[in-house]
């Protein structure tokens, strides 16, 4: 994202505290989470999981979280050092919750005036299934590296093409995958990125040397990943094509299609390549939604309202789909699922999730079990390549056990730093491992702050896209492979 977020970067350190100690929330959270995924539709599990309206994901968070501050407490952690570290998380996701709360609001009102029909409409006509994933990823990828925030992409260009791709028939979890891959290329190389100014801070290095290095390993997995989804559209049944002049008509036939509601979304994008802070832009983006929704959806609202007062209940349709669930009745079914926007409570579950994590990561860091399995990562490394895979480890285990990719690029960075300089490497080749572990794997840990939003604002399970999201696995297996074959390893000036 472009917009700095405040993190946590108070390190707690905890002698007392043994390896196994540190790991057995981590063994807790994950075996109740497997459970969960494999089992949940087993008659005891499975009321469980009902009877929770879904929450079970979060609660077990919990439940790792209160093992973690049972097991402080055996090993000289105070009870305030954990509750501070975790007011601490919290405090470091206010940005990102508030942002969801704005994509929420965003999705209803760019529905009701017509934003997304139109994009697709026009989409369908451009984006034909021959097309559609490679040019996905390269749409997103431009959007992310102008922007700096893969978040903004998927909340904006990423929504439609979910919409463009369901509407030729092509799999949720393909086309979220597409869209992310590109979103966190572009995010990863752009100089606006947040992440992508932490990492080289973390390291010791500038902003434009890590960018520079950055493209040994990410250029060849960007290529690789766009021949997949080429072979893949070559590969898939495009018959589905004989459907799209149904689906125009039936957008045209429920909204006012205009191309001068593109407006909006360049707004937004603009806003952000002008460096106004994500917030803004998407409450611009909202407030013009509004606008264009009375100015260019009058019919529809009229469609809509039972009141004699137009104007007072198309202002109810507006305030519903800003807080609420909207549905645009329509005989189409492939546009059935299009048509319906949550609002801003529908991004609760997604919302309540970060805040679980948070809670399980900041009592982590609180009892010292994230220092803790950092140090044995490190302690792993006897080579250069062992140096390396300790670093890509320990940022994987970090967005797992931390549930969130700042402080899976501050604490390796921190504790790699000067393993780094003993062995001679140049600042620059901890950064980018920062990056090709941290960054870009955050995503495919569905109750990491980034798997957890990109899910709720896509509408995509991590489980569905991640097979998908190529770049974001192949990143961290490209900069092993650069290691192992010592591929350009900057040696540090003499």
């Amino acid at each position: 994202m472009k917009e700095k977020i405040p993190f946590d970067d108070n390190i707690v350190e905890n002698k007392a505290l043994s390896l196994l100690e540190a790991m057995i929330p981590v063994l807790v959270v994950v075996g109740l989470l497997a459970f969960n995924i494999f089992f949940k539709g087993g008659e005891l599990f499975g009321f469980l999981h009902d009877s929770l309206g879904g929450y079970s994901n979060h609660i077990i968070l919990i439940i790792g979280a209160l093992v973690a501050v049972v097991i402080g407490q055996f090993n000289n952690t105070g009870l305030s050092t954990v509750i501070n570290e975790i007011f601490a998380n919290l405090k470091s996701v206010a940005v990102p919750i508030t942002i969801l709360l704005l994509v929420g609001m965003l999705a209803g009102t760019w529905l009701v005036s017509g934003i997304i029909p139109t994009m697709i409409y026009y989409g369908l006509k451009i984006l034909t299934p021959e097309i559609f994933l490679p040019a996905t990823v390269i749409i997103a990828s431009l959007i992310s590296l102008a922007t700096g925030s893969s978040w903004t992409t998927a909340a904006t260009v990423g929504i439609a093409l979910i919409g463009i791709g369901k509407a030729i028939g092509i799999p949720d979890g393909m086309i979220a995958g597409a869209v992310i891959s590109g979103a966190y290329f572009g995010d990863k190389m752009s100089p606006l990125s947040d992440t992508t100014n932490l990492a080289p801070a973390m390291a010791g290095t500038d902003l434009f040397t890590h960018i520079r290095y950055m493209t040994i390993t990410t250029v060849p997995s960007i290529i690789i990943t766009l021949i997949i989804f080429i072979i893949l559209t070559l590969t898939r049944d495009t018959s589905g094509q004989a459907d799209v002049s149904s689906l125009l008509t039936s957008l045209d036939q429920s909204f006012n299609i205009h191309p001068a509601l593109f407006i909006v979304p360049l707004i937004v994008v603009g806003l952000i390549i002008r460096k106004t802070k994500p917030l803004i832009a998407l409450l611009a983006g909202v407030i013009a939604a509004i606008i264009f929704a009375f100015i260019f959806q009058g019919d529809l609202m009229s469609r809509i309202v039972s009141s004699s007062d137009k104007y007072a209940s198309s202002f109810s349709i507006v305030l519903n789909a800003l807080f609420f669930e909207t549905t645009i009745d329509t005989d189409n079914k492939q546009l059935a699922d299009l048509f319906v926007s949550k609002g801003m409570f529908g991004m609760m579950w997604t919302i309540l999730l970060i805040v679980s994590a948070m809670i399980f990561g900041g009592a982590m860091d609180g009892i010292g079990a994230l220092a803790r399995i950092s140090s044995a990562l490190l302690g792993l490394a006897k080579s250069v390549f062992g140096l390396f895979a300790s670093t890509v480890a320990s940022a994987l285990a970090l967005n797992i056990t931390a549930s969130d990719q700042y402080l899976a690029i501050v604490v390796p960075g921190k504790m790699f730093a000067q393993a780094y300089e003993d062995r001679g490497l140049a600042p620059e080749n901890l950064s980018r491992t920062l990056e090709d572990a941290g960054t870009v794997t955050s995503v495919l840990i569905p109750w990491n702050t980034c798997g957890a939003y990109q899910s709720g604002v896509l509408g995509v399970s991590v489980m569905e896209y991640f097979a998908f999201a190529f770049f974001n696995w192949i990143s961290p297996i490209m900069t092993l492979l650069v290691a192992a074959f010592g591929i350009k390893i900057k040696q540090l000036a003499q």
